[in-house]
């Protein structure tokens, strides 16, 4: 009786072991869409059930939600988040559903304070908790923010998810932004490596913003892919990089923030919490050891920030770091006065 039980242990583990590191992997690699769900997890969707339609339902005050239709005709979701000091009535601020659309597209295009345009990373959307902390932020040091969703994220539309579609909506926002303030105010653009790829293509029309925020980034998705902790459980097996790297590079899902950083120009802080579990630390350093090796040790072009592991701020709350208002005024300072000058 002992040994026919054992015998059906051992079947079952054999019968496990082969579906998890052997069938289950195959499926991954010719299947694009399960590679699609577990890179951009749009399917994470929190908090749940937000009425994006009134951001002060999230403690988002004095914002306004808005749609644009992109050139693809894709709809996109996003907020402004005005400044406090000398932009809007406070009365408005405590009530934002009283600003009119017209109050908020005045000041966006007289706005003589830097706009930061966020571009968040997978999962979640824009009411995301810790992404409200760098929105409030940026408010309390009187600058502009703009948020969105790419699609299938939040509120916008349902469409094809890929590197391209959601580099096709950031590249649409930014010009939008671009258009919106007449070219004519200083732009800050603020997390995740997208935004990378968004640059070097506005590059070759010769635009370029005065600064670029990195946040937690990795240098490319081969290596994050290789050094997530999830992947750690396969990572020894023969066939990883064929099942896992590989399938995702074929299927341009690249994210090259290591090759797309090259043609950036403008000056780039890049952030990075050494107890980041999600991104490992050293990704980001390989990113940042791209880019200066492009743009031949420039440190006053490219710099980078070691955040202590004693902080305990991990990969989403760099928003918490005492001195982030500080870098972010500093860096502000820099480029914005040599525009303006």
């Amino acid at each position: 009786m002992y040994c026919r039980y054992l015998f059906w242990i051992m079947k079952v583990s054999i019968i496990t072991y082969l579906v998890i590191f052997g069938l289950l992997p195959i499926i991954f690699h010719y299947s694009y869409t399960i590679q699609k769900r577990i890179l951009f997890l749009n399917f994470v969707n929190w908090p749940l059930n937000v009425d994006f339609s009134k951001p002060e339902s999230v403690g988002m005050r004095g914002a306004r939600n808005f749609y644009l239709i992109t050139d693809q005709q894709v709809k996109i979701g996003a907020w402004w988040v005005a400044m406090f000091k000398q932009v809007l009535p406070h009365s408005l601020l405590d009530d934002s559903t009283l600003a009119t659309d017209e109050d908020y597209e005045t000041v966006l295009s007289n706005a003589k304070q830097p706009v930061f345009l966020y571009m968040h990373g997978n999962s979640g959307n824009r009411a995301s908790s810790h992404r409200l902390e760098l929105y409030k932020l940026f408010q309390s040091l009187d600058y502009h923010v703009i948020c969105f969703d790419y699609r299938g994220y939040g509120d916008s539309e349902e469409a094809e998810l890929s590197e391209v579609g959601v580099v096709a909506d950031s590249k649409y926002v930014l010009e939008w932004l671009l258009n919106k303030v007449n070219g004519s105010i200083t732009n800050y653009f603020v997390i995740y490596s997208v935004s990378t790829h968004v640059l070097a293509l506005l590059a070759a029309k010769n635009i370029q913003p005065a600064g670029l925020f990195l946040e937690s980034p990795f240098n490319n998705i081969a290596e994050e892919l290789s050094e997530h902790p999830l992947a750690q459980i396969f990572k020894h097996l023969p066939w990883f990089h064929w099942v896992i790297v590989e399938s995702f590079y074929k299927n341009n899902l690249r994210f090259e923030s290591d090759k797309h950083i090259k043609n950036v120009q403008c000056p780039v802080m890049i952030l990075h919490a050494e107890d980041d579990h999600v991104v490992p630390f050293f990704l980001g350093e390989k990113l940042y050891e791209a880019a200066i090796s492009y743009h031949g040790n420039n440190t006053n072009l490219v710099q980078f920030i070691r955040i202590d592991s004693s902080h305990g701020l991990g990969h989403k709350y760099i928003c918490r770091y005492k001195e982030l208002p500080n870098v972010i005024k500093s860096f502000v300072a820099g480029p914005h006065k040599n525009q303006t000058e």
